[in-house]
């Protein structure tokens, strides 16, 4: 390095974007992704002790993809390079593999190769890369904000761990924030600014675990704002709207609004309103609502309102919050709208939600009635002298596959609890139970 390359560098701390000053150097100083780099984690030991092997990064943007590269640079003794997809070519790379040869082959110094956006070479740079990440002339760490499993090469992949980093914490990034503005060395300290709490909470919720974007913010909010009568420049809540170009809801996650909100939301869904559901969860979703806690909503909406008369409701609502675990925000509001509107639509059964109250109540009230001896168990040792599974009849022996015998206790004979009503698919379960009975 000459002088003019260590004077850039020293530049670059200095006046790069509060984002990058801000990227952790150590593993300590890294905020969230505890499932792949606590203490007890495999990720975490191998950065330790210097044994990283191939690995890809898959995450939102703002997640710390490339800072854990930037960490396992300063803490590797390999030499450590940095292309990016979107710009690099062959010919980067056949230098990178040359280099990575010669080190190799004269200091048997290992060479990491990290390759941000990997999801962006073509299939043939990534076949290009193959032969080298599996003989170790190069250590592979890619980053992709796409699912790698469709855009990174299957012989890649087999020859690396995949890790998965999620969206910050909310009180992670508020940390985050809080730091950056303080920060003497790196953050925005020298400035002299102070931010009020609802200002840090706000940019918390809205950064949707994007510390980038959290901090970019912040940023432009200190840059920009004129100083105040005692000298300090204050980011209030207002600031903050402004620099994120998105105006504060009113909804304390744990006060009356947050219940009146989602207590909306639940009653338009069951009283088959799309458009009234649709609103209240958008002002869900724009305020920072936790997509899981929604989608948990959606699931219980379609189990104890549209029940058995559309039983693809809680398939619908089910695979949506499995959808949205996998994808986060911003599409998963596309796929919790769908459930929201489907389940909202769908026809209304409470009769299972019915029927369990009453059993419970039932079971509260009357204990546990012994259960009839031809349902018991007749398969243990000793169970046929007991009498036990003596006269059952075997259901699918009759015809429709039905025979009418004793299920209940015999002290609730003729006790119903499931009384299907007259709408959606519960209108052909009230049939098909009514012929049964009647032995057509």
């Amino acid at each position: 390095m000459d002088l003019f390359d260590y004077m850039r560098e020293k530049n670059m701390e200095t006046e790069a974007p509060l984002a990058a000053r801000m990227r952790p150097r150590t593993l300590e100083e890294v905020v969230g992704q505890e499932h792949i780099i606590g203490r007890d984690k495999l990720l975490y030991r191998a950065i330790k002790a210097d044994k990283i092997s191939s690995v890809i990064f898959y995450g939102p943007p703002g997640t710390g993809k490339t800072t854990l590269a930037k960490v396992i640079a300063n803490t590797t003794s390999a030499r450590f390079t940095q292309i990016n997809a979107t710009s690099a070519g062959k010919k980067d790379m056949e230098e990178v593999v040359e280099k990575a040869k010669e080190l190799r082959g004269m200091y048997g110094k290992k060479t990491i190769l990290f390759i941000d956006e990997i999801h962006r070479f073509n299939k043939g740079q990534q076949d290009y890369l193959l032969p080298f990440v599996e003989d170790g002339t190069v250590i592979l760490i890619g980053a992709t904000t796409e699912n790698p499993y469709f855009e990174v090469n299957g012989a890649l992949l087999s020859r690396s761990i995949i890790f998965e980093l999620k969206p910050i914490p909310r009180e992670g990034i508020r940390k985050l924030i809080q730091t950056a503005v303080y920060d003497m060395d790196r953050g925005m300290g020298a400035y002299g600014a102070v931010i009020d709490e609802d200002a840090a909470e706000f940019l918390a919720d809205l950064s949707g675990g994007d510390a980038r974007h959290a901090l970019n913010a912040v940023e432009l909010g200190i840059m920009t704002t004129d100083r105040a009568e005692d000298g300090r420049i204050h980011i209030t809540l207002e600031v903050a709207q402004e620099c994120i170009q998105k105006r504060a809801v009113r909804y304390d996650k744990t006060g009356d609004n947050h219940y009146d909100t989602i207590s909306a939301f639940i009653k338009s869904m069951r009283g088959s309103d799309p458009d009234a559901a649709v609103y209240y969860l958008a002002r869900m979703l724009y305020a920072g609502e936790d997509v899981a806690f929604i989608a948990r909503r959606i699931m219980i909406c379609a189990a104890e309102d549209v029940g058995n008369a559309d039983p693809n409701a809680l398939v619908v609502a089910v695979n949506a919050s499995l959808a949205v675990e996998r994808i986060g925000m911003p599409e998963a509001q596309i796929i919790l709208a769908q459930a929201v509107s489907y389940v909202a639509s769908a026809p209304k059964s409470n009769a299972a939600c019915i029927a369990v109250s009453e059993a419970m109540q039932e079971v509260e009230k009357s204990g546990a009635l012994p259960i009839p001896s031809h349902l018991q168990d007749a398969h243990y040792k000793g169970a046929a002298k007991l009498g036990h599974g003596t006269g059952y009849k075997y259901a699918h022996d009759y015809p429709n596959h039905y025979v009418e015998q004793q299920y209940l206790p015999y002290e609730l004979s003729g006790k119903e609890f499931y009384r299907p009503t007259g709408n959606g698919y519960e209108v052909k379960i009230r049939e098909h139970m009514k012929r049964l009975k009647q032995g057509d």
